[in-house]
């Protein structure tokens, strides 16, 4: 099943089971796929709605923080909440080993060789590991292994 009708059929099970908060969430989502489908004329495929998905998660997990740097707990856990909902619909994120893997791999395929080729290896990885780890923390081990 394609990702957005996945969408569609938690919100009709979210409405009838009235469960507000997952529902206002798969809303936001569904809110804003629809609105870079409008802004940019196209329709989404599953990895361009992922990419939606995982910055909306990057926003709360931010927001996370700065609600609990100011003491917000009850905030920060109505994101927390929401992340949760928003990660159902991720693809299953990566092992630590397989992200290695995956990094070695690109490594050798790119035929990188020092610092100024991580951007040739982070074009490789992107597409695999888009939404299934964390982009910084990759990036970070990236620049172990070439430095």
């Amino acid at each position: 099943m394609a990702l957005i009708e996945r969408l569609k059929e938690e919100q009709k099970s979210a409405m009838k089971a009235k469960d507000k908060p997952r529902l206002g969430t798969i809303r936001l989502a569904l809110s804003a796929i629809k609105q870079r489908e409008v802004d940019e004329r196209i329709t989404l495929t599953d990895d361009d709605i992922t990419a939606v998905l995982v910055k909306m998660v990057k926003q709360r997990r931010d927001s996370v923080a700065q609600f609990q740097q100011a003491n917000r707990t009850d905030l920060a856990d109505v994101e927390l909440a929401e992340i949760a909902v928003l990660e159902d619909f991720m693809p299953q994120p990566l092992s630590d080993d397989e992200v290695g893997a995956l990094i070695e791999a690109a490594i050798a395929e790119s035929g990188a060789a020092g610092m100024q080729d991580m951007g040739k290896v982070m074009g490789v990885l992107k597409p695999q590991i888009q939404g299934r780890a964390d982009m910084g923390k990759v990036s970070g081990l990236v620049r172990s292994k070439l430095g």
